[in-house]
């Protein structure tokens, strides 16, 4: 499997201080992950590590997946950053994904879930996008959609409306995104928002690793 062979590289993005007390050694752990956010499905992620003498469950490693509790943390090279929201369903549930990424670099920033989309919903993900990267001198990149620009708009930041360019950043990513989601749908089965949220983050981790 061509995905696997590619999993032998350093793993330096995985804080693995959660596990004190697995009995499972942390290079299974670290592979069991690294293979998941790559794209193998959880059972197919379970066998290869049955191959390498590691027998733990699907379910385990979901759990570690989510106990890893990575977040994305990057920073804004650009004067431009391309953000969007998404539809998305999870197990037969609808969601909305906010996420804002470097046009420059094509990493991702901040990912933010919520049930719905609003005006609040989407200025708590431009609140908490601006507490932790400060986008005063930055042009925000986005399409027509209902909510981004007139909350842009009243909030006082810089914006541009744009259908391709730069702004197809955050559209590869959804697509992605959107593969995925509908490829596992077992990582989402009875989908809590924490636990889709922490999913999320842990692929933007996993995908900004992939742009250096």
């Amino acid at each position: 499997m061509p995905e696997i062979e590619r999993l032998s590289n350093a793993i330096t993005w995985i804080d693995l201080s959660f596990v004190e007390r697995e009995r499972t050694p942390e290079w299974a752990i670290q592979a069991g992950i690294r293979c998941h956010l790559a794209g193998i499905s959880l059972r197919d992620a379970s066998q290869y590590l049955d191959e390498l003498g590691v027998q733990r469950s699907h379910v385990a490693i979901h759990e570690w997946v989510h106990k890893a509790d990575l977040q994305p943390i990057s920073t804004v090279t650009a004067d431009q950053l391309a953000v969007d929201e998404k539809m998305i369903r999870l197990h037969g549930q609808e969601f909305w994904l906010y996420g804002a990424v470097d046009p420059q670099t094509n990493e991702i920033l901040h990912v933010s879930l919520f049930p719905t989309t609003t005006k609040q919903t989407t200025q708590w993900f431009l609140a908490e996008l601006h507490r932790r990267y400060q986008l005063d001198d930055v042009i925000f990149l986005v399409d027509d959609a209902d909510y981004l620009a007139p909350v842009l708009a009243e909030d006082g930041y810089r914006f541009r409306i744009l259908a391709h360019g730069n702004r197809n950043a955050i559209e590869r990513v959804f697509w992605e995104v959107e593969r995925r989601t509908s490829s596992f749908a077992n990582s989402f089965s009875h989908v809590e928002l924490k636990t889709a949220q922490n999913w999320f983050e842990a692929f933007a981790v996993y995908h900004n690793s992939r742009q250096s």
